[in-house]
């Protein structure tokens, strides 16, 4: 399974995602592929948002080695799932997909509650509450990831 985490800049939510995930799923012997991008260009070749990183770290994951980078055509085609960050996103997703594209795309948090945004914490500012969620959808898409298997 490869998987794309997907948010505005790839500075916060997608490599959060991206890092509790690989860690995560690695923990569950999962064999999958994830990384991050994000719908736009401004932060290309950046590593993630030094207070994000900060608290990834305290959680134990570590977010140094990524770099910002935009969605590309190719994704839509490498990619079985990519998981949008927020409904914005989503249609951001949608809207620049190729025709033919195959990769499914939805909210990184689909729950029995319905779908939810992931908050972007560059501006509100709660990065341990964006963690509590990711890692909450984490464990749910691992958990349906083993469900497949």
């Amino acid at each position: 399974m490869r998987i794309l985490f997907l948010c505005l800049g790839n500075i916060c939510r997608s490599p959060a995602a991206e890092g509790v995930f690989r860690k995560l799923a690695a923990e569950a012997g999962l064999a999958v592929k994830a990384d991050s991008a994000g719908t736009g260009d401004w932060h290309a070749g950046e590593p993630p948002y030094g207070p994000m990183q900060a608290a990834a770290r305290a959680r134990g994951y570590d977010l140094a080695a990524l770099r910002a980078r935009q969605i590309r055509a190719a994704d839509f085609a490498e990619f079985e799932l990519i998981l949008a960050m927020d409904s914005q996103n989503l249609r951001d997703a949608r809207r620049i997909a190729p025709k033919g594209a195959r990769a499914e795309l939805r909210l990184f948090l689909q729950n029995e509650k319905g779908s939810q945004d992931v908050p972007d914490p560059y501006y509100t500012r709660d990065f341990d509450g964006c963690l509590d969620l990711i890692e909450a959808g984490a464990r749910r898409l691992i958990a349906e990831l083993q469900l497949l298997q």
